[in-house]
């Protein structure tokens, strides 16, 4: 048995203080504890807050970090496209098929276009309420043909050069008898003997109005007449025509040129994504009229055959039809038209050549009907001679010796296509008295369907050169629709210009 002896008063309070100097330490032990595991998970929480951090944000554009917002229809140069059917793609390695000088052009396909254009998914309702009238002019188009792309500016030039709304109301009716009268594979009136010269009409119609496959009225009218075009030159090696055989097909080709030509600087200033083939055709087609000139006169004429060989042919009305081709291939811009600018020269000597001491240019160079007068001039005006002295005396002579009245004999609509250009060219007095000359005259003469009554000078009854139809065939209608729908534009569809661009 052991004993115990009581603590003392003095141990017993060093003992307390002991077990309160322990608690102080532990209670701060856990604190200091406490705050250190605290700074450490703070620590790790920055690292990981750091380490998940999107750093791709810092360098994307700004509107990427933007809310997502409603999406808009896709609109190509502010002009909105409604739908078209479906075009089967490109094939890359297309070779063009060979022909012969006597070759008859095969219809193409309807389904089997050369061209293919960026295509919108939207549907039509989504963008009926954009209005033509609140386009941008084109910028990036040649001078020459800057007005002709928007309402706003159609209707300013109208006013500005003696025109009225009622010009562009006949414009549209026109364009829309085109568009119900069209065939599947794209031509205008296969069955006649013309169908590509038809087809070159027709687009260059829509074309003078500004519209293109991006059109929400005739877009797809414009891309099918195209292809079509785009077909024949690429299977014939640029040459465009209905019939190789008739001599008058390079009618057909210049217009046909002229047309494409305009479709791709239209289209190419649209915003439109162009198939090869468009440019390759316009190449090819611009190459064979500069290649295929009159060696000795300078000229163009029927067959394009040249001076020397049997059936040979030069005119002015050819000539004329090719020298608009060339231009309109320039303005293009496409690497490879061989020349265009001395081709032209030549030709317009050979223009020269078929003028008399009275200004007047007769059909060729030995003699003919004076209504090439208005052709010849518009060909120096286009081609930056226009303040030569043989364009100023074909200016003097239209001015004091042609009329129009459509049901009078003074209505020869092809004479009158080249007139009222060359006479909206010089402007002033000379375009003043034209104008009050043939513009109610030839509004007066539209029917409801949007062509055109004949005219009194009982034509045009022929075709593209010497179609042998009624003058209410469907063909003649057509062609003097185009006639009478092209010289309409001429408001709008060049400015006044030298065309020196």
């Amino acid at each position: 048995m052991s004993l115990h002896t009581p603590p003392s008063n003095e141990a017993k309070a060093a003992l307390a203080a002991q077990q309160r100097i322990s608690t102080i330490s532990s209670i701060t032990i856990s604190i200091l504890a406490t705050l250190l595991l605290g700074l450490l998970l703070y620590l790790v929480n920055l690292v990981v807050t750091v380490k998940k951090e999107p750093t791709f944000l810092t360098s994307l554009p700004q509107a990427v970090q933007e809310p997502d917002k409603p999406s808009k229809p896709k609109i190509a140069n502010q002009v909105p496209k409604r739908p078209s059917l479906p075009t089967p793609a490109l094939t890359p390695d297309f070779t063009p098929e060979l022909s012969t000088p006597d070759m008859v052009v095969p219809t193409p396909p309807a389904d089997a276009p050369l061209v293919t254009f960026i295509e919108f998914d939207e549907p039509e309702s989504e963008f009926q309420d954009i209005l033509e009238d609140t386009l941008e002019p084109y910028q990036n188009l040649p001078t020459s043909m800057k007005k002709r792309c928007s309402k706003e500016e159609r209707l300013a030039r109208l006013n500005e050069s003696g025109g009225n709304e009622a010009c562009e109301d006949a414009v549209v009716r026109s364009l829309q008898h085109f568009a119900r009268t069209q065939a599947e594979n794209g031509a205008w009136h296969n069955e006649s003997n013309y169908p590509v010269g038809y087809t070159g009409l027709a687009l260059l119609s829509f074309l003078g109005h500004c519209e293109t496959t991006t059109s929400p009225n005739f877009g797809h009218e414009v891309e099918k007449a195209i292809a079509f075009l785009v077909n024949v030159s690429m299977k014939n090696e640029g040459r465009l025509g209905s019939d190789f055989n008739n001599n008058h097909w390079p009618y057909e080709h210049a217009i046909c040129t002229y047309a494409l030509a305009e479709a791709y600087t239209l289209c190419k200033n649209d915003g439109v994504n162009l198939s090869q083939n468009l440019e390759e055709a316009v190449r090819r087609s611009a190459n064979f009229i500069i290649q295929n000139q009159d060696k000795q006169l300078g000229g163009w004429g029927y067959g394009y055959t040249q001076t020397g060989k049997a059936g040979a042919h030069v005119d002015t009305s050819v000539s004329c039809w090719q020298l608009q081709a060339i231009k309109a291939a320039a303005f293009t811009n496409i690497e490879g038209i061989k020349r265009p600018d001395t081709a032209a020269m030549k030709g317009l000597e050979y223009l020269a050549s078929a003028q008399l001491r009275n200004g007047a240019f007769q059909y060729t160079s030995h003699g003919g009907s004076p209504t090439m007068t208005g052709g010849a001039v518009l060909c120096f005006q286009q081609w930056g001679k226009g303040s030569r002295s043989q364009a100023k005396k074909g200016i003097a002579y239209i001015d004091q010796s042609i009329g129009f009245d459509f049901h009078g004999t003074e209505s020869d609509l092809y004479a009158h296509y080249y007139y009222g250009q060359a006479l909206m060219n010089v402007g002033g007095s000379y375009w003043t008295k034209y104008n009050a000359l043939f513009r109610d005259s030839l509004l007066g003469a539209q029917l409801a369907d949007g062509t055109y009554q004949q005219p009194g000078d009982g034509g045009p009854i022929n075709g593209v050169a010497t179609e042998s139809y009624s003058a209410q065939s469907p063909a003649a209608i057509h062609y003097r629709t185009a006639l009478a729908t092209l010289m309409l534009e001429v408001y709008y569809r060049f400015l006044p210009t030298s065309f020196s661009q």
